[in-house]
């Protein structure tokens, strides 16, 4: 028996010093060719530009992701995806609505030389589909009506004048039309933003397109200023806006590294262009582009040879991802992983953010305790019946973690949440993570630009990223055997940590039964997670892979049902 113990030992060592070495030796290529500077240098060009599908900003992006990928070896695609080695295309769509971009807008209380808010420092003062005022501007008396509530409105005369109000502009527009209003000014702040301590931030948002009047947002510091002056006596502004609003195509760019083995098995990767921000989403952009000319790089001169396609995917958020999934349903049965890269440069000592893996829903997104925690974003409702338990959470957070170790990079996790590129894989029953960072206080606002951004933090996520890929793309048996032993690992880390929080909550008076049903239900969760490894190598040759999940798996409950008879 001892013999028999020794000789699976030495295979266990060798199945996972193999897997190690494969996982290593991709590390060195994606840290020695991913260049954080041309990162950097395509999120600088990206951020210069609020970004709406078809506008100018918004275009201009793609086609500077497409002169990256033409430089790097990919070449346009005419007939199919995988003509070549390297592929790439742009997809065009007529759009239903006209597009729309901002050019220019100011604030001037009437008799003062210098203006209360300007397009200059505040970019997204012109909420997206603000028509723009007669050239030169317009005059007007303003009325601050508070809160907005019925009462603060009721009695008041509109006609010809523009409603100031503490909360959301595009609440009141409709109402404000119906009175006569020429325009409207809201300011309205999450608390994460810190909008007392940042006190010129303006978060971007939206009002209805042709709604017959305009409407702009205020920072804090103009908010209290105006508020000030009103609460005086009347107050008239004078106000400027101009925008474009046009015809245009949307556009979608898709790169694709092709497979030698399967290639129509894939993972792929999405990072949505608009948005008006530096860290949302000029650094997705950057660092996935990077990512793809890297990734390119590396096959043209041998070191990298996929088995399965890369696929790169940059365009409207949700939207391209969401249409990539659903309007081929051949190609999306072979889709086995999904990634978005979403906020992922942040300088963290200016954002407060923390670099972030949003999971799959698992147990953690029903039962957020101990060192679970959400971000400021807020959770989902996640039912026991919208688990999706698979190992892709445990690789990409272990290979994150393997990448924070070497470059002394902090990696924190959050339970599912949702709202970005990652949620139409998951919708469609493929496995898709979010990189990202949170709770950032300039999250969404104007004060999101390069100086915040990180070329470092770029490379450390693109590294992991790649790596990741670049290992579950040539996946073998030996690749999986030793994915089985981590996730058991995991999982009973895991375990242990559910069975002290439950063992504490019972003592504290929670009933038993419930505590019982979390642990059972973590139990199971990574039960049904070992089952996914069986799928990760390219070639199945032998029943090794299966072997282990079955030895792993009778660990698993053993463990779980001694933790059931404590509690």
């Amino acid at each position: 028996m001892r013999k028999i113990f020794l000789s699976a030992l030495l295979i266990a060592s060798a199945i996972s010093g193999n897997a190690q070495t494969q996982i290593d030796n991709y590390f060195k290529l994606t840290r020695s060719n991913f260049n954080e500077k041309n990162a950097l240098a395509t999120t600088s060009f990206v951020e210069k530009y609020f970004r709406v599908p078809g506008n100018t900003g918004f275009n201009a992006s793609i086609h500077y992701v497409e002169d990256i990928l033409k430089k790097a070896g990919y070449v346009e695609q005419k007939i199919n995806e995988f003509e070549a080695p390297l592929t790439y295309r742009i997809e065009k769509r007529p759009m239903k609505r006209n597009t729309w971009e901002p050019v220019d807008a100011s604030i001037t209380i009437l008799g003062e030389s210098q203006a209360l808010q300007a397009y200059k420092t505040n970019r997204n003062m012109i909420p997206i589909n603000c028509a723009s005022t007669a050239i030169g501007g317009v005059t007007a008396e303003v009325v601050y009506v508070g809160k907005g509530s019925a009462g603060e409105l009721s009695g008041k005369d509109f006609k010809g004048k523009i409603i100031f109000v503490e909360g959301a502009a595009g609440r009141l527009v409709s109402v404000a039309a119906k009175e006569g209003a020429i325009g409207v000014l809201g300011y309205s702040m999450p608390k994460y933003n810190q909008p007392e301590v940042h006190q010129t931030s303006i978060s971007f948002g939206s009002m209805q397109a042709n709604a017959g009047i305009w409407s702009l947002l205020l920072s804090y510091a103009t908010k209290e200023k105006l508020k000030a002056a009103c609460l005086k006596g009347k107050v008239e502004l004078k106000v400027n806006i101009e925008t474009k609003i046009y015809q245009a195509e949307e556009l979608t760019i898709v790169a694709n590294v092709r497979g030698s083995v399967k290639p129509n098995e894939r993972f792929v990767y999405s990072a949505h262009v608009q948005e008006p921000g530096a860290n949302d989403n000029a650094t997705g952009v950057g660092t996935l582009a990077e990512m793809a000319r890297v990734t390119a790089s590396l096959v043209k001169n041998g070191k990298l040879k996929p088995e399965r396609t890369l696929t790169f995917l940059w365009g409207d958020e949700i939207v391209s991802t969401g249409r990539y999934i659903t309007d081929d349903k051949e190609r999306a049965k072979d889709i086995l992983w999904g990634m978005s890269l979403d906020m992922v440069g942040e300088d963290t000592k200016k954002t407060g953010g923390s670099f972030l893996i949003e999971k799959m829903p698992d147990p953690s997104a029903i039962w957020t305790r101990g060192e679970d925690k959400h971000s400021e974003w807020g959770a989902g409702d996640v039912k026991e019946k919208d688990l999706f338990p698979h190992y892709y959470n445990d690789f990409i957070y272990d290979i994150c973690k393997a990448q924070g170790k070497f470059a002394n990079w902090t990696v924190n996790f959050n339970p599912f949440e949702g709202g970005s590129d990652h949620t139409p894989f998951l919708q469609n029953k493929i496995p898709g993570l979010l990189m990202w960072h949170f709770t950032d206080v300039f999250y969404h606002t104007d004060n999101d630009r390069i100086d915040k951004v990180s070329a470092t933090t770029m490379k450390n996520v693109g590294v992991s990223a790649l790596t990741a890929a670049y290992t579950l793309v040539t996946a073998t048996e030996k690749t999986a055997s030793e994915t089985v032993a981590q996730v058991k690992q995991d999982a009973l880390v895991r375990l242990k940590t559910e069975f002290d929080l439950s063992k504490k909550a019972i003592a504290d008076g929670k009933p038993a039964s419930e505590e019982k049903h979390i642990i059972e239900v973590w139990g199971k969760y990574y039960v049904e997670t070992l089952t996914t490894i069986n799928k990760m190598p390219v070639n199945a040759e032998t029943t090794r892979v299966g072997s282990a999940i079955k030895v792993a798996t009778l660990e698993l409950e053993n463990q779980t049902k001694a933790y059931l008879d404590q509690l």
